[in-house]
């Protein structure tokens, strides 16, 4: 099929292909082309290329780009999903129309074994929740995240590839040979990569199943020597590590405030907690702040060094997380 291209020398290629890229108008249906020297750059709209490139514009015949068929092609409207691993997750509650979401994803050109939807709330002790298996089989799957491979079965545990961003920006504070405890690691997206970055990390969780994939996703990792797992209740299995860490990582936003007695006890002359919590638009900090100087007593000078909107919980809350330096006194 002929289309209007823009002919220029290869070696200026990618210069006139990011400005017309810039300008909105690349043709993305055909395929840009090279022939003896000369690149052959698809447009939308000649009329519309730059000036000084407007003597370049040749018709030519171009090969239409193969294109992946998406969920949205085959629906003719664009589907609220998540990805995790090679699972597609919904949460709809039409059990028609989530169906008919799963049928174009299988259908799609979309890297996916098995299409869940959210059955239940995230609940009990272990926050997990029930799944309805639209497509596919199983539960479980690998998710990659910042380099790193993390197994998990999401009816048995619980993970958020939405809080992806959030981890790595508290990893990207570790330095080698820290001592980190992680209070309520789950399958590991925190402990893993600390350790990866030369931590030694304590990381435990209430989940048994969790504590397992823990240690198969350490092993994963090459890093099994770096990461302790220790299953059962924070508060009473960490005894013998008290007064030693240097960071703590509290992600548990419903309930940490009842673990800073633990927190404290842990803590070592210098540490770092990152506390997270969940609280209402008018004082999503101060409740936090309140709770981790209570907890400190004199025992140590409290500094809040960040204060961050994880992400809208619902409405008029926020997910929050503080970031906090203990100093003994």
């Amino acid at each position: 099929m002929s289309v209007p291209c823009v002919a220029v020398e290869r070696e200026r290629g990618e210069a006139v292909r990011a400005r017309l890229a810039d300008a909105d108008l690349l043709d993305g249906d055909h395929e840009i082309a090279v022939d003896d020297g000369t690149i052959y750059v698809p447009v939308t709209d000649p009329s519309a290329v730059p000036a000084d490139l407007a003597d370049r514009i040749v018709e030519r015949d171009a090969a239409e780009r193969d294109r992946p068929r998406t969920p949205a092609d085959l629906l003719g409207y664009e589907p609220s999903l998540e990805r995790l691993g090679d699972i597609v997750i919904l949460d709809e509650d039409d059990d028609e129309r989530a169906r008919e979401i799963a049928d174009a994803v299988m259908a799609s050109d979309l890297p996916c074994a098995t299409v869940l939807n959210r059955a239940s709330p995230i609940a009990g002790e272990l926050r997990v929740r029930e799944w309805d298996v639209l497509a596919g089989n199983g539960t479980e799957t690998v998710h990659r995240e910042y380099g790193h491979e993390f197994a998990l079965d999401v009816a048995a545990v619980y993970f958020s590839p939405r809080l992806a961003t959030e981890r790595h920006r508290v990893v990207e504070q570790v330095d080698p040979d820290e001592r980190v405890v992680d209070m309520f690691a789950g399958v590991g997206p925190y402990a893993v990569p600390m350790a990866a970055r030369g931590a030694e990390v304590v990381a435990c969780d209430l989940n048994e199943t969790a504590i397992a994939y823990l240690e198969e996703n350490a092993a994963r990792n090459g890093v099994e020597d770096r990461v302790t797992a220790i299953a059962g209740d924070v508060r009473e299995t960490t005894g013998s590590y008290a007064g030693a860490a240097d960071r703590l990582v509290m992600n548990l936003p419903h309930s940490a405030d009842e673990f800073l007695e633990t927190a404290v006890a842990l803590a070592g002359d210098d540490c770092v907690v990152h506390y997270y919590d969940i609280q209402h638009e008018d004082d999503p900090f101060g409740p936090g702040e309140r709770a981790i100087r209570a907890a400190a007593g004199d025992a140590y000078d409290v500094a809040v060094e960040t204060e961050r909107v994880v992400r809208s919980y619902a409405p008029h809350e926020y997910n929050v997380c503080l970031d906090v330096r203990l100093t003994r006194v």
